[in-house]
């Protein structure tokens, strides 16, 4: 599995610790690629639109997982499960981490990176990241109810694939200055269209090259 790294511009100073802490809790087993947004980045980047650049790398097939967040998490999480591809889910604790991997089975995990981040926030955190990827994804828990639980979390991602139009459907909707904006990230570019699969998505992208 591919796991991608980014959270909002509120939370450069955290970059680097979160990094370091997906690849403590999962490096061993998964690719771990970090996308920002770094320090040195003079462009700011909301939760909107880093939740954007989450969707597209999700919607490409050049990402499978991301870790990501912003000053509350929730904003973060609101954001991407408002676009296409993406099932996020909201954790503060290892409870909400383990409970996330184990049941949801998700594709985006949206972190609290300023509330309640305070003194010896960075173990809270590791310990999260370490309970997230403890395991296999969608086993459902508790054993004893596992099976009732992985169909519900199946029915929900059906649910999602019914209800939410893809990113090609909507991408002649969204404002062409924000795609402009996100895809002058040349790093993050340059992965999509090097690693991505979707090429009917990626011809339509090229148009917004920078």
């Amino acid at each position: 599995m591919k796991i991608g790294v980014i959270q909002a511009s509120t939370r450069t100073d955290l970059n680097q610790l979160l990094f370091e802490a997906v690849k403590q809790a999962a490096g061993n087993q998964h690719e771990i690629v970090n996308f920002g947004v770094f320090p040195q980045e003079t462009e700011n980047y909301s939760y909107v639109e880093v939740a954007i650049m989450i969707s597209l790398l999700i919607e490409t097939g050049a990402i499978d997982f991301m870790v990501s967040g912003c000053s509350s998490g929730q904003g973060m999480m609101m954001a991407c499960n408002s676009l296409p591809g993406l099932q996020a889910g909201f954790i503060q604790t290892p409870q909400d981490a383990f409970l996330f991997g184990r049941i949801n089975n998700g594709n985006v995990a949206s972190l609290s990176l300023g509330l309640n981040f305070g003194w010896a926030g960075e173990l809270n955190l590791q310990y999260a990241l370490n309970e997230l990827f403890h395991g296999e994804f969608g086993i459902g828990y508790p054993p004893e109810v596992a099976e009732r639980k992985r169909e519900e979390a199946q029915l929900l991602l059906t649910l999602n694939d019914i209800t939410k139009k893809t990113f090609l459907e909507i991408i002649d909707q969204l404002d062409k200055a924000l795609l402009f904006k996100i895809l002058k990230r040349k790093d993050l570019t340059a992965y999509l269209f090097d690693y991505g699969s979707n090429s009917l998505l990626l011809e339509r992208l090229q148009f917004f090259r920078n």
